[in-house]
């Protein structure tokens, strides 16, 4: 199994918590849509460190296939071009579990 995770750093300005929001809410609708993501989480930081990026995605993949289906899925990708409109930073972690 793959686990996938990415933090964002969303862009700041006078619209930063309305897009983390709104990014969470279009993350979170991916749920049941992909048929290769197993499970998704996604939360959003309560630290004011300097250091602190905004969001984070957690998901679950059988394989590392599966996450490549994802990543180009239509759905997934029309949320990436949200994304790069609204982003800072992005880190992201894939790993076998």
């Amino acid at each position: 199994m793959i686990k996938h995770i990415v933090s964002f750093k969303i862009t700041n300005n006078a619209n930063k918590k309305e897009n983390t929001l709104l990014l969470k809410d279009k993350l979170d609708n991916l749920k049941n849509k992909i048929p290769e993501l197993l499970y998704l989480e996604t939360g959003i930081n309560i630290s004011d460190r300097p250091a602190a990026f905004d969001l984070l995605l957690v998901t679950h993949f059988n394989s590392p296939e599966d996450l490549e289906a994802y990543r180009i899925h239509p759905l997934h990708q029309e949320l990436v071009g949200f994304l790069n409109q609204i982003k800072e930073d992005i880190v992201v972690v894939d790993y076998e579990i």
